[in-house]
């Protein structure tokens, strides 16, 4: 999976690395926590946000395999509390790396020090997407997005969970995103049923 890695820095990971295996809804990292060890993504789906004083959630961007939060990666160099939220959509397995080992990987392995730079790349697009959905997207239109970016992150076209869990992502009420899945629904494009949605018509 990552034989793109020196064979010494992959000896290291193996060495170091704890693999944790994370349910549905489990947090990884919570806002205002210290992190002394980041996920390295094995299988799975993670979710990167943020929240307010009211609980409301605004989704940043997702995880899949073979990925890593560069903003976890940010607070881990700057030592800093960690400024967002991970939080497994599905059963997670991940790797646990040190941080300690991460200025050193950076310093000593060209392969690891590209990788975290290439990180830091794609999430800044997925960040600036997700900026450019909340100014200039209207919320049909960023709820039709969410489901896709889904897709394309898990392969998966459904969603397990409640209107208001899917509400609290997109910074909404759960009677706004009741009454657009409704919408959608008599459109033909989803089908809804208890706690559960097949958006299969919009990929």
């Amino acid at each position: 999976m990552y034989s793109f890695l020196e064979k010494e820095l992959l000896e290291e990971i193996r060495k170091e690395g704890v693999r944790k295996i994370f349910r549905a809804n489990e947090p990884l990292i919570r806002e205002g926590q210290f992190i002394s060890s980041f996920p390295l993504i094995i299988k799975g789906m993670i979710r990167i946000s943020r929240t307010n004083d009211d609980g409301n959630e605004l989704l940043l961007y997702y995880l899949k395999e073979n990925e890593v939060c560069a903003m976890s990666l940010t607070c881990c160099m700057a030592h800093l509390k960690s400024n967002v939220m991970a939080v497994a959509e599905m059963e997670t397995e991940a790797l646990m790396l040190p941080v300690s080992l991460l200025d050193k990987w950076i310093y000593e392995y060209p392969s690891w020090r590209q990788f975290v730079m290439q990180t830091f790349q794609s999430r800044f697009r997925e960040l600036i997407e997700t900026i450019d959905s909340i100014a200039f997207l209207k919320l049909d239109e960023r709820l039709v997005k969410y489901f896709i970016d889904r897709y394309q992150k898990s392969g998966n076209p459904t969603f397990s969970g409640t209107h208001q869990e899917l509400a609290l992502q997109l910074n909404t009420s759960r009677e706004v995103v009741s009454r657009l899945l409704k919408k959608l629904e008599k459109d033909g494009k989803i089908e809804l049923s208890r706690n559960f949605i097949d958006f299969s018509g919009l990929v």
